[in-house]
């Protein structure tokens, strides 16, 4: 039986070493399971066109996970306001007290079921085109932001 020497022990560990290391960086095994959060503003189409109490300045943005997400808190701030004001006044804001339904899409303005406006009888302020805001929305412990700008209406 042979004995295993010091330059091999040595070269067995270092190759050990190196492939955790690669399955660590390239299997991502160790990071959170991340949630992605799109947007996407287009004109309202025949049947599906908007109410007339809905915002006429832009065209109607919906938003979608990359798989059904059930919220906590959902908030839209004017990015502007984030910069410069210490509590910025949310322009959407709603909250679930437990029994919000997992979503995959919603449509800024539009009620979500399970959550409601964070404060008693809220409704959404109108967006205006051209400027950022800032979309933070709470999944359990997961948070996740999205900027976006609205579109001026081309219908």
């Amino acid at each position: 039986m042979t004995r295993m020497t010091t330059k091999q022990w040595t070269l067995v560990s270092l190759a050990i070493l190196l492939g955790g290391l690669s399955l660590y960086l390239n299997k991502d095994w160790f990071a959170g399971d991340h949630i992605q959060l799109m947007h996407r503003s287009r004109p309202a189409r025949g049947a599906f066109r908007r109410p007339k109490a809905d915002n006429i300045l832009i065209d109607p943005i919906s938003f979608w996970f990359d798989r059904k997400v059930k919220m906590t808190s959902l908030k839209v701030v004017p990015v502007f306001d984030l910069e410069t004001n210490k509590f910025p006044q949310p322009v959407w804001c709603l909250v679930s007290d437990s029994n919000s339904l997992p979503v995959k899409e919603f449509t800024y303005g539009m009620r979500i079921p399970g959550m409601h406006p964070a404060l008693k009888g809220a409704l959404p302020d109108p967006l205006e085109p051209g400027i950022t805001y800032r979309l933070f929305v709470e999944a359990g412990k997961q948070k996740i932001t999205h900027d976006f700008t609205p579109e001026p209406r081309t219908d």
